[in-house]
């Protein structure tokens, strides 16, 4: 797999900062209007790109009440899904103008197809980039046929089995598409902390050995700024105006000085994670000044002996090294030294 490739005009992957995803997903609550502010405040928080989701209620269901449709617990609770997907879906014909919308400030705008006219429809605005739902994991179809475009396919762990994964990877292969990312996530809505299992980003990227980064719905950005010392390279969060709002997905949604706190910590965390070599910075050795010395503590003649009378261990850095301190022990001093005269050999009878 590629270590680093692009999604549209921006470089993702090793070597480049964690690509901030702002997950427009269902948080326009039906008012194309309000989807355009989104895009906005996605910009002003610091989003590389906006996300949507390509879909008709009637591409991901069919319109029955029976309790085969029927979501039981969580947050929609007692919701049909054909309903939830009606309610929920960015209709097609917005999605090329929030794409032109996106770009014009400087973003990416890509989205998650669920059947293949989503794809062609993809294909005809010019996005990016594909993302797989993890509901879509076991569509082979979908994925055999967005990773024929050669273009940035990216995986949502989510509900996926590892056999649903190791799949996924062999048709990406088989297709001759390199390009993949890998998001650990949780399909809980919002996720516990305790389920997140963050310490699972590395094993994924060793299993894998392609990009790998985080898809979170839990609440507030602890989570994503953890993940990002341990080097995530893209992550995704729903972003709605005001959680007030309301909406299908605005309970667990980020709202912008939320998102933009979060891509903020996350430009420090990067700067501070550094390398793995271990070496001083510049700061760091000037200041080994500081640094401990063996140093005449009392006015000396020439013959007198060396002891704890008149050598110390003291700060700065500028007579030997405190590991010669037993070597001088007992030796004779060859001139006279005044106090306060950094310790030398040729000081002394050897």
């Amino acid at each position: 797999m590629k270590k680093e490739f692009k999604i549209g005009n921006k470089y993702v992957g090793q070597g480049h900062p964690c690509f901030c995803v702002a997950e427009l997903s269902g948080n326009h609550n039906g008012d194309f209007e309000r989807a355009k502010e989104i895009v906005y405040a996605a910009h002003e928080a610091g989003a590389d790109a906006i996300k949507l989701q390509t879909y008709t209620a009637d591409s991901l269901s069919i319109d029955c009440d029976n309790e085969y449709f029927k979501l039981k617990g969580g947050l929609w609770d007692g919701m049909n899904l054909h309903g939830l997907y009606t309610e929920a879906c960015t209709p097609y014909d917005w999605q090329p103008k929030l794409m032109e919308l996106a770009n014009s400030l400087g973003m990416e705008c890509f989205s998650s197809p669920f059947d293949l006219q989503a794809v062609d429809l993809m294909e005809e605005w010019g996005m990016p980039a594909y993302k797989i739902a993890s509901y879509e994991i076991n569509e082979v179809q979908l994925i055999r046929k967005v990773a024929s475009k050669h273009k940035p396919i990216i995986f949502a762990s989510g509900v996926a089995l590892k056999e649903d994964l190791d799949l996924a990877m062999k048709i990406c292969e088989e297709e001759g598409n390199d390009e993949v990312f890998l998001l650990k996530c949780v399909s809980a809505y919002p996720t516990p902390y305790e389920e997140i299992n963050l310490n699972m980003i590395p094993t994924l990227k060793d299993m894998y050995g392609c990009q790998v980064g985080l898809s979170d719905h839990s609440m507030g950005s602890t989570v994503p700024i953890g993940a990002a010392a341990l080097g995530i390279k893209m992550v995704e969060k729903h972003l709605t105006l005001r959680r007030s709002d309301g909406g299908v997905d605005s309970a667990f949604s980020m709202e912008p000085h939320e998102f933009k706190e979060m891509v903020d910590s996350i430009r420090i965390i990067e700067k501070a994670l550094g390398d793995r070599d271990y070496r001083l910075t510049d700061k760091q050795m000037s200041e080994r000044k500081l640094t401990r010395s063996l140093f005449v503590s009392e006015d000396v003649k020439a013959g007198d002996i060396v002891s704890d009378d008149n050598i110390r261990s003291v700060r700065p850095h500028a007579g030997l090294h405190t590991k010669y301190y037993p070597d001088v022990m007992g030796k004779t001093f060859k001139e006279d030294v005044k106090k306060g005269e950094p310790l030398s050999f040729d000081m002394l009878d050897m």
